[in-house]
């Protein structure tokens, strides 16, 4: 089995928010996605989606995007983005949509690996306002929550991170949230937010122990990102 990932697909089938706006790129930007998904991904493999999937601004409207999703090979993990403004309660979302696995505070057991993860914030810096402060602590507080989970039921399993945010600034510096990534063990950290050719980017690299994989499906283009494989 393999495992998968991308993000920020930015759904909208129940709400006018075509992200073409954004660039030619961004045409028909899920039946891209799907074309690769359905050319890769198996019934056995792990596909893991870090945030930013719908425009939807609640439950009812997100479900016509999440149909999409459940039409789709693979077991699949989601954590949270910035613009998913549907978000509710972990056992509304779990309720509502049975055939995904949300992270939040928790983990998620497959196979040889252990998913954890949460939305994250920007990181923290001289301009950086006091609601931002209290958001980042926040965010650190429900990842560090998703590890301690992972280390309760951990037997060998690799733990993978799932993140929206950056886990740091646009100069790749350590943060409180890649210590603690590597603190607890962490192999692999996702996460995607970032767009547009302008942004600093690199896609795949490895500091102190933890590989860190670009995820947001534009600067991926539109195709999962094979994370690791158990072949």
């Amino acid at each position: 089995m393999k495992v998968f990932a991308i993000s920020d697909l930015h759904l909208s089938t129940s709400v006018s928010k075509p992200m073409d706006v954004f660039g030619d790129g961004w045409v028909d930007h899920f039946e891209k996605i799907k074309a690769d998904w359905q050319s890769k991904v198996s019934k056995d493999d792990l596909v893991l989606l870090g945030g930013d999937i719908s425009w939807a601004s609640n439950l009812d409207e997100a479900e016509s995007d999440f149909e999409l999703l459940k039409q789709l090979s693979g077991t699949k993990v989601v954590c949270k983005g910035n613009h998913d403004y549907w978000w509710s309660t972990l056992t509304k979302i779990s309720n509502r949509f049975p055939y995904i696995n949300f992270i939040q505070n928790n983990c998620f057991v497959f196979k040889n690996y252990i998913i954890v993860g949460t939305r994250g914030w920007n990181i923290i810096n001289d301009s950086s306002t006091e609601e931002d402060k209290k958001i980042y602590e926040h965010e650190l507080f429900r990842l560090e929550l998703s590890l301690r989970s992972a280390k309760a039921v951990q037997r060998g399993e690799k733990i993978i991170a799932l993140l929206h945010f950056p886990p740091f600034d646009a100069d790749f510096k350590e943060s409180e949230a890649t210590k603690m990534l590597e603190s607890y063990g962490v192999t692999k950290a996702l996460y995607g937010h970032l767009h547009g050719k302008n942004v600093r980017v690199i896609p795949k690299m490895t500091k102190n122990g933890v590989e860190y994989i670009l995820t947001s499906c534009d600067l991926i283009d539109y195709k999962l990102v094979e994370v690791d494989s158990n072949d």
